[in-house]
Formats: structure tokens, C-alpha cells, sequence
């Protein structure tokens, strides 16, 4: 019979910690969309049609668009179950992306949004807001249905706020509408406009945050969400197995980007030279000052990551998917016409052909570790999730005292 509730065992039951992660960028969302709709179909393959990612993860963290992903994956529906199939995600971004960024078909458009850009965000985010408290509701960080870590940043504080379901304890003020906090992680500079709300805790002490898009601190949430757990266990939670210090060969990650354009779109200091203000906010059609920065958070996790579990002989177990090769209109964050959408979730399925690669940061782009395509990597990982469930599964105290006393209707 297949198992119909979500709880995933606690890694104390187990070998591994999983983690997914998922990157920011606009409607470029749809590329890790696409990998995560593949993802899921191989664990259904193996454990039932009903199988969804949360089951199978310890935390998922996402930044911006991938924040809203996780909280697709991970908000409860009326039956206590993931409220989306990753199948279901991609006709989500296909509905719903050209209402978020509504294009403009008349010949000044550039134009037009380039002086808007000068003394406004692009969208006002109105559309995005009531979708967003439409789908989830009331549901609270607390209620996700594995672990979350999706990040922030206020820019009253300057600094960044994480909302992570491992600190909700410690930190009730964190305990946001999930809602809230999507908005909060989508609003990117120029682009959506800052969203403030607040919360009162258990005790009445009110906090108010007033958020900006979680990639000005982390675009690659990945070491975000390692930290946490990290930081859970270093705190002796009885849901984790006692661990050695960085003994990151019992964490499993998968961590997905949103595409760069970076190895066919850069800048070079003789064009950049002449920019103010207005060149960094707006040149040739781009934000040059936001690609900088979450590009530069991307693959600085990146490497840190590819390094340390490389040096500590568990390579295989870390999976960056991504695609440093995006050019024209599928580079952008909210071209968001039927063509381009279409053609970012062919940029998925390329994805999971092309070799699993790691970032250089002697040339700036990604190369090949071994003949193993993204697609093969992907398969070989959902067969580790799928082990480490049913291992949980047998490990738990619940499931021993169950065989080792059966009901009386199934005892012979």
C-alpha cells in the first residue's frame, strides 16, 4: 500500500540529510520548473503516482521565483498534502506570467519602460499579490509541510531576514503568512516594489519588516539552507544523528538555477566606464546592477559548495543544475510571452541532456566534471531519496513498535 502521509522520517532515522534548493529569477523559473517536474516523475516511478517532493526532503529553500516554488511544493492542501504537483508548476508560470508581467506590445515599450524603471518598479505586483494570498491562504511559515528556508532582505535593518521553520521556535516573530513572505522574496529592485507587514508573537511584541527580494543576500539560497540545518544540529536537535564536523557526506543536495547570460552578455569596463546611475539601472534592455549582484551570490555558493564536498570526497553527492548560456529574450526575468515561456521550459529540457558541470571562476563559465548527464545525475538521486525514505521508514520507533506488535486483525 502506498503511504499517503507527508511526514518525513527525521534524518535521526536514517543515513542522509536532503536538501533542495532553488534559485531566484523572474520567470526564468520555469527552467527549474521543468527539472523539477522530471525530479518527481522519477521518484513516482519508484515509490507510486502519489510521491511529491516533499516527501522526500528534509528542507526545501528557494529565493524570489524559487521561493514561491517552494511554497507550492510545500503548502498544505485541505488533505494535508503538497498543494502542487511539480507537473502542475509549469501551466502555473504559463497562466499566471503574463498577468505578473504584463507586456506592453506597442513600439515604444523599451522606451517606456526604461523611463518608468527611472522613477518606479516596473509592475506594480498587484496581480502577484492577490494570486499569491489566493493560493495559500492562511497558512503560516510554520505549517509548510517539510522544512523551508526562503530568504530576504529588510532594508530598514540593511540586513537580511531568514524565514526558516528551524528558527520559528526560537524566533516566533518569523511565524509569517506564508503569503507575505513570498511577496516579500519576489520583490526585486526595479522590478516589484518593497513589501512591508508585520506580526505579533505569542507574548504581543509586534515586528515589522520591510522586505526586498531575498537575492540581494543569497540568489542561490543552497549554503542558506546548509547553514540552518547546520545550525539545528549544532544545537543537539534530537532530529538529527550525531554528526562530525563537516562531515558533509551525510548531506544530499540538489541545488537549481534559473539560467545565466553571463558567458554571452556581460559587460565590459570600456561600455561599463561611461555608465551613472541610469547605465546600471538600464542598459541594453537588462538591470546590469541586479545581474551583477545575483550572479555573483550564485556561483560564489557554488563554488564554495563544489569545493568543500569535493575535498571531502563526496562530489557526488551535490548536484548544481544550471545554465550559464541564456541569450536574448530567455535571459530576462519578466519577458513573458507565450513564445519565451515556451522556450525557457525548452531550456529545462536541455538542461537535463547537457553533463553535470561546475562552475570555473578562472574563465567565468561551466564545465563538464564527467560524461554524466544532468538527466542521469537526477535519476541517480531520486533512487538515494527513495532508499533513504524507506530507511526512515524502517528505522522509525513508530514503524518497530508496529511490526513488533501487530494489530490483532493482522496478527495470524
Amino acid at each position: 500500500m502506498e503511504e499517503t502521509s507527508i511526514s518525513l522520517r527525521p534524518p535521526t532515522n536514517g543515513n542522509l540529510v536532503t536538501i533542495l534548493s532553488i534559485d531566484g529569477g523572474g520567470i526564468r523559473g520555469i527552467v527549474p520548473a521543468t527539472i523539477l517536474s522530471f525530479l518527481e516523475s522519477e521518484l513516482q516511478k519508484l515509490d507510486g503516482k502519489d510521491a511529491r517532493l516533499a516527501d522526500y526532503f528534509d528542507v526545501i529553500a528557494g529565493t524570489s521565483t524559487g521561493g514561491l516554488l517552494t511554497a507550492m511544493l510545500t503548502s498544505p492542501n485541505e488533505k494535508n498534502r503538497p498543494m502542487f504537483a511539480a507537473k502542475d508548476i509549469e501551466d502555473f508560470y504559463l497562466e499566471n506570467g503574463p498577468k505578473i508581467f504584463p507586456q506592453d506590445s506597442c513600439p515604444l515599450a523599451p522606451f517606456t519602460k526604461m523611463m518608468k524603471t527611472l522613477t518606479r518598479p516596473r509592475y506594480d505586483g498587484k496581480y502577484l499579490h492577490s494570486l499569491v494570498r489566493e493560493k495559500l491562504r492562511d497558512t503560516r511559515l510554520h505549517q509548510t509541510l517539510t522544512h523551508v528556508v526562503i530568504p530576504t532582505f529588510d532594508i530598514k535593518r540593511l540586513q537580511p531576514t531568514i524565514f526558516s521553520t528551524y528558527q520559528v521556535k526560537n524566533k516566533p516573530s518569523i511565524d509569517a503568512l506564508l503569503s507575505d513572505i513570498c511577496i516579500a522574496t519576489s520583490a526585486a529592485p526595479t522590478y516589484l516594489p518593497p513589501h512591508y507587514f508585520k506580526t505579533i508573537d505569542h507574548s504581543g511584541a509586534v515586528r515589522e519588516f520591510n522586505l526586498i527580494d531575498g537575492g540581494v543576500a543569497a540568489n542561490n539560497p543552497t549554503l542558506v539552507a546548509v547553514s540552518e540545518v547546520t545550525e539545528d544540529i549544532s544545537r543537539r536537535s534530537p532530529d538529527f544523528f550525531p554528526i562530525k564536523p563537516m562531515d558533509y557526506g551525510r548531506f544530499l543536495v540538489i541545488s537549481l538555477g534559473t539560467g545565466s547570460p553571463k558567458s554571452e552578455e556581460g559587460y565590459t569596463a570600456h561600455e561599463a566606464a561611461n555608465w551613472g546611475i541610469i547605465g546600471w539601472l538600464m542598459s541594453g534592455g537588462s538591470t546590469p546592477l541586479v545581474n551583477v549582484f545575483t550572479q555573483a551570490s550564485a556561483d560564489m555558493v557554488d563554488l564554495h559548495l563544489s569545493v568543500v564536498f569535493q575535498a571531502l570526497h563526496s562530489r557526488n553527492s551535490y548536484l548544481r543544475i544550471q545554465d550559464d548560456r541564456l541569450s536574448g529574450l530567455v535571459a530576462s526575468v519578466d519577458i513573458a510571452t507565450k513564445k519565451n515561456m515556451n522556450d525557457l521550459i525548452k531550456v529545462g529540457e536541455r538542461l537535463l541532456k547537457k553533463p553535470v558541470s561546475s562552475v570555473n571562476l578562472d574563465t567565468g563559465t561551466l564545465e563538464p566534471l564527467n560524461r554524466e548527464t544532468n538527466e542521469e545525475a537526477l535519476k541517480r538521486f531520486a533512487k538515494l531519496l527513495s532508499e533513504e525514505k524507506k530507511l526512515r521508514l524502517a528505522q522509525s520507533p513508530h514503524e518497530r513498535a508496529h511490526f513488533a506488535n501487530p494489530p490483532a486483525s493482522s496478527a495470524a
